[in-house]
């Protein structure tokens, strides 16, 4: 079974001094950088996923900022596929699902940046596609979110999403545990 590793939209934005910070993304961004280091090592497939924003009136990932850059703790090397999007979903509109079918893939690993909107889009269409999904809870971030004038922390929106895809659209664990499976197979 080939297996790919799914970096998505770990950049400046938001960390510490961005214009969109999430809830411990230092934390989970050097979670990430283990599964991308396994993956460099082993020599299987990974794929950066770089949201740009086109939305008129936009306060995040504007084209050719700081801010958009992908962070320096996963930053791509010479040669690895980098793809930009400009929805929450991986898949729209770009060439991730023809690269993965190239490459043969069959499973996925998903992490990064939000839990809550590009890390759940991403997985949901990638279980359409009928890829194998796992998705590292540890290596992902979210926001603190209101709705209807309640506060939703942090980790409640990154728990609620997380225990939501894996009911049904994958399997939820940490780096450890993915790395250990990885080796295993």
């Amino acid at each position: 079974m080939t297996t790919a590793l799914i970096l998505i939209d770990i950049q400046n934005d938001y960390f510490p001094g961005g214009a969109g910070e999430l809830h411990e993304p230092i934390a989970a961004s050097l979670r990430a950088r283990q599964l991308l280091d396994h993956f460099r090592q082993t020599h299987q497939p990974l794929v950066h996923i770089q949201h740009v924003s086109l939305r008129p009136g936009a306060k995040t990932f504007l084209p050719g900022t700081i801010g958009d850059e992908i962070h320096e703790n996963v930053r791509p090397l010479e040669g690895e596929a980098v793809f930009q999007k400009h929805y929450p979903n991986s898949f729209r509109d770009t060439p991730l699902l023809d690269h993965l079918k190239r490459e043969g893939v069959s499973r996925v690993v998903i992490c990064g940046m939000q839990t809550n909107m590009c890390v759940d889009a991403t997985t949901r269409a990638a279980f359409d596609f009928g890829f194998e999904c796992l998705i590292a809870h540890d290596a992902c971030a979210a926001r603190t979110l209101t709705f209807q004038g309640q506060t939703i922390p942090a980790a409640q929106v990154h728990g609620a999403f997380l225990a939501a895809l894996g009911a049904s659209y994958g399997k939820v664990l940490s780096v450890a545990e993915i790395i250990e499976q990885l080796k295993a197979a």
